[in-house]
């Protein structure tokens, strides 16, 4: 990846976060969203937009179509404050890495405390 991608990748998601945050009035939105990672094509025709909900189930599904809905408006909106000669077209993906990472850091607790009961 080069290093303009990756610079380009960095203001996508500083710029959609931002956007999200005050923006975007949509209350299926009002959960804890976070922008993790943003990956573009080379070209720059398209962007993969890596998304973190905490919440339910529910709450992320809702939080997902929220975004979706929100995507035309996001891209828009992009155009206006990015100068760049194209904005990517934007796909949406949830991403769990953060929750994994909460779930895998109670379980070394948990061993932790099993094998040291004195830790307690």
């Amino acid at each position: 990846m080069s290093w303009r991608t990756l610079r380009i990748n960095n203001l996508l998601r500083e710029e959609i976060s931002d956007l999200l945050q005050h923006q975007v009035r949509d209350p299926r939105l009002g959960h804890i969203v976070s922008i993790t990672e943003v990956e573009t094509s080379t070209d720059l025709r398209h962007a993969r937009v890596f998304i973190s909900v905490l919440g339910t189930e529910e709450n992320k599904k809702e939080a997902m179509e929220g975004i979706a809905t929100a995507s035309n408006f996001l891209r828009r909106e992009l155009a206006r404050r990015l100068s760049l000669r194209r904005i990517p077209e934007l796909t949406f993906s949830r991403d769990d890495s953060i929750e994994r990472g909460t779930r895998l850091l109670k379980l070394i607790d948990e061993v932790s405390k099993d094998k040291h009961p004195e830790a307690r």
